[in-house]
C-alpha cells in the first residue's frame, strides 16, 4: 500500500492523471529529483532540483509578504503543489518564469525538487510572461506595475505600443502607468505602499512644481484626502495664486514717496518694482547723453 509520502512523491504527475489534490501531510517531504529533457522545444512537466532553480531577473515583482508566503508554506505541507512552477533552461540550470512564491515555499520547506513546467523562452518572452501573470494575479502594486513595462521597454527595445501588446493592455493603459515613474522617488514610495491611490497620483502629475507636489502628497494622507477632495483643493490652490495680493496702504505710499524722490534726485522718471522678497528699480532716459547725465547723478562715469 503506498504511503501519504510515496503518493507526494509522484507529485505532478499523480496530480494530472487523477485529477485530484496529493494527500494531506504533516510535514516536509523530501523529492528525489528527476532528469529533465525537452524535446523539439516542447514544454513537458518533470520535478526539477529545488537548488537548480534561479529566480527570473525581469520578475516584475519586488516585495514578498512574508505572512502570504508563511500561509503558502503551510498550504504546500497540508494540501501539496496545486499548480507547477513554470521555468527554462538556461545552461545546465532552470530560470524561474513564473511561481517564484511557490519556489520560495519549497526552499522554507527543504524538499529536494518541485514540480514544474519546463518550456523554452527568449529573454523577451520570459520578462513579458512574467509581467503577464502578476497581472493576472493581481499581484503586483502601480509601481511595479510600472517598472514591469519600463522594463519590457528598455531592456528589449520595444515601443510602449508593442510592449502593451505583449502582456495584452491597452497603449493607454502602458502610458498612463509609465507616467508614475515622473514622481519623485518620496512620491513613488508612497503609491507602492498603498498610502496613496492611483488616483491621486493622476491628480499630482497635474502640478509641475516638484516642492508643491511633495506638500500637497503629505497633506493628502495626514487629511485622509479623496481624489475629489485632492482636485477640489488643487484647484483653490491654483485659482489663489492666480490672483494678485492687494499691496497694504503703508507699503504703497512708501513706495511712491521713494520713486518721487528718485526721479527728483536723478532727473529721470524712476519706477519701483517691489515685492517682500525681490524688486527692481526701473530709470527712463532719453539717448546716450541723458544716460551719461544720470550714471553721473548716481555717482558713476563711463
Amino acid at each position: 500500500m503506498a504511503t501519504p509520502k510515496s503518493r507526494l512523491g509522484r507529485g505532478l504527475g499523480s496530480l494530472i492523471s487523477s485529477g485530484t489534490t496529493p494527500p494531506k501531510t504533516t510535514a516536509p517531504v523530501a523529492l528525489a529529483p528527476a532528469p529533465v529533457a525537452v524535446a523539439d522545444g516542447l514544454p513537458g512537466y518533470r520535478e526539477v532540483a529545488v537548488h537548480l532553480v534561479e529566480p527570473n531577473p525581469y520578475q516584475p515583482r519586488k516585495e514578498f509578504s512574508p505572512e502570504a508566503l508563511t500561509e503558502l508554506v503551510e498550504s504546500i505541507r497540508a494540501e501539496g503543489l496545486l499548480q507547477p512552477i513554470v521555468v527554462r533552461p538556461v545552461g545546465d540550470r532552470f530560470q524561474l518564469i513564473a511561481g517564484e512564491r511557490r519556489w520560495r515555499a519549497f526552499q522554507q520547506l527543504k524538499l529536494k525538487a518541485i514540480p514544474a513546467r519546463i518550456m523554452t523562452s527568449s529573454d523577451a518572452s520570459s520578462a513579458s510572461l512574467a509581467l503577464i501573470e502578476n497581472l493576472q494575479r493581481a499581484d503586483l502594486n502601480p509601481l511595479e506595475e510600472a517598472h514591469g513595462y519600463a522594463s519590457l521597454i528598455r531592456d528589449f527595445d520595444l515601443t510602449q505600443e508593442a510592449a502593451a501588446q505583449r502582456v495584452g493592455k491597452g497603449r493607454a493603459t502602458v502610458a498612463n502607468s509609465l507616467r508614475l515613474l515622473g514622481l519623485e522617488a518620496e512620491l513613488q514610495g508612497y503609491i507602492g505602499k498603498g498610502m496613496l491611490s492611483v488616483g491621486h497620483a493622476k491628480v499630482l502629475l497635474g502640478v509641475e512644481n516638484s516642492a508643491e507636489r511633495l506638500v500637497l502628497a503629505r497633506r493628502t494622507m495626514e487629511q485622509g484626502l479623496s481624489v475629489r477632495a485632492l482636485e477640489e483643493l488643487l484647484q483653490h490652490h491654483a485659482g489663489g495664486a492666480g490672483k494678485k495680493r492687494k499691496m497694504p496702504a503703508a507699503t504703497a505710499t512708501a513706495l511712491s514717496d521713494i520713486e518721487k524722490k528718485l526721479t527728483s534726485h536723478l532727473g529721470a522718471r524712476s519706477t519701483l518694482k517691489h515685492s517682500p522678497k525681490r524688486g527692481r528699480i526701473i530709470i527712463e532716459y532719453q539717448g546716450n547723453e541723458d544716460l551719461s547725465r544720470v550714471l553721473e547723478k548716481m555717482g558713476l562715469r563711463l
